[in-house]
């Protein structure tokens, strides 16, 4: 039995109880606050991933606990049967920061909660299909993408290696190479209803739009009369620098999903429209039994209303940039991509000598720093957007002996 079975059997069980879709895990966190995390064994960890862009408040924020732990008390679920109190100012704030990076504040919409990225991903797919009309159903979105594990959004997400096992997927999606724009204008024709992008590819690499790429999916989409949704499950609510990673291009557009650091940790997510383009939906047509209940929503809340009062855009641009400052002036880092406080640190050859990027992680979490993988040879970063000084010089200095050898 490997060591990560052994912490997780209970007494007398031989085997891990879970299904065996992760690896097995070297660490079992029990407590976090702020950037910190602490193992079972009381060990401290620098939380330089934050649960894959959640908690962009950090761990048991107080204010998104007290949040859930009042709404526990008061009403925990009724179903979408019935309205509750927070799923309607949630949607809201949305609308409002959603349309505040259109250009002229864009137009109304309005917004579908589900309970996760790929829920929220699946809403938009379904959304554009039940737009544009039978014969007319066709998604299009980029090679690397990833937009979710449902069939649906596993069928959307551009890597073929996620595709095989699961054979076959759903029909209605094709793949283009990103940034590439006369490869999208030769894959549109009469069947596609929407284009599907997200604003850097998180899980795919980091890998940003081209200056002018989205502008110019815009015209293309307004000249054939068809949908530009936009996955903002990692990047969106202020950790590009933005409220929403699409809005450093100044085009609106007319879908957007999003879910990770919406709850702080609690799962939600959500999947906002154009009033003319959700008015496809009709009752009946979508659902679901925990999307936007009590406990979820009260979190949104709080959570929403901490990111505003920390400028939360304001703070990644800032300490993203003193931080990128930071890496590009090590040895080891060959360079940085990204935006804000979501990044990819590509290693040097020297650097990685007979290691992957995946090595360096784990042994980077052995030092007491949590990080991601950004394919064989980058790191990806995404810290909390209340992390300061103090923590970024720690983690620095982890990665120097780790990466660096010093």
């Amino acid at each position: 039995m490997s060591h990560a079975e052994a912490m997780h059997a209970p007494e007398g069980m031989s085997m891990c109880p879970l299904m065996p879709t992760y690896g097995p895990p070297a660490v079992m966190f029990v407590r976090g606050e702020g950037a910190n995390l602490w193992d079972n064994d009381d060990r401290r960890y620098l939380d330089f991933l934050s649960g894959i862009a959640v908690c962009s408040l950090g761990h048991s924020h107080p204010a998104v606990a007290k949040a859930i732990a009042d709404q526990a008390l008061r009403l925990q679920h009724v179903s979408n049967l019935f309205a509750t109190e927070h799923n309607w100012d949630v949607a809201r704030t949305l609308d409002r920061l959603i349309r505040s990076g259109h250009p002229g504040g864009g137009e109304a919409g309005q917004t579908f909660f589900a309970n996760s990225g790929a829920e929220a991903n699946e809403a938009a797919l379904k959304l554009a299909r039940k737009w544009g009309g039978h014969g007319r159903h066709v998604v299009i979105s980029a090679m690397r993408s990833f937009h979710g594990r449902t069939l649906a959004t596993l069928a959307a997400t551009g890597q073929p290696e996620k595709h095989e096992p699961f054979q076959p997927l759903p029909e209605g999606f094709r793949h283009v190479v990103l940034n590439d724009m006369a490869e999208l204008e030769r894959a549109v024709d009469d069947t596609v209803a929407a284009i599907l992008l997200e604003p850097i590819q998180g899980e795919g690499g980091v890998n940003p739009l081209d200056a002018g790429y989205l502008a110019a999916v815009r015209a293309l989409c307004d000249e054939r009369g068809i949908l530009l949704m936009m996955d903002e499950v990692q990047m969106g609510l202020g950790r590009t620098g933005a409220w929403f990673g699409h809005h450093h291009d100044g085009v609106a557009v007319d879908v957007v999903t999003m879910a990770k650091a919406l709850g702080n940790g609690m799962p939600i997510g959500a999947c906002w429209a154009r009033s003319d383009v959700a008015a496809a939906f009709k009752p009946g047509d979508h659902a679901t039994t925990f999307g936007g209940q009590p406990l979820a929503t009260a979190a949104a809340k709080a959570t929403l209303q901490v990111l505003e009062e920390i400028d939360a855009p304001g703070r990644a641009r800032r300490v993203g940039a003193a931080l990128t400052e930071a890496l590009q002036a090590r040895a080891w880092c060959d360079h940085v991509r990204g935006r804000g406080l979501l990044l990819a640190v590509e290693l040097t050859a020297d650097a990685l000598g007979d290691r992957t990027a995946g090595d360096v992680g784990a042994q980077l979490l052995t030092a007491g720093l949590v990080v991601g993988g950004s394919g064989p040879t980058a790191l990806r970063l995404a810290p909390p957007l209340i992390i300061d000084q103090a923590e970024i010089d720690e983690a620095l200095a982890i990665m120097d002996r780790v990466v660096g050898g010093s």
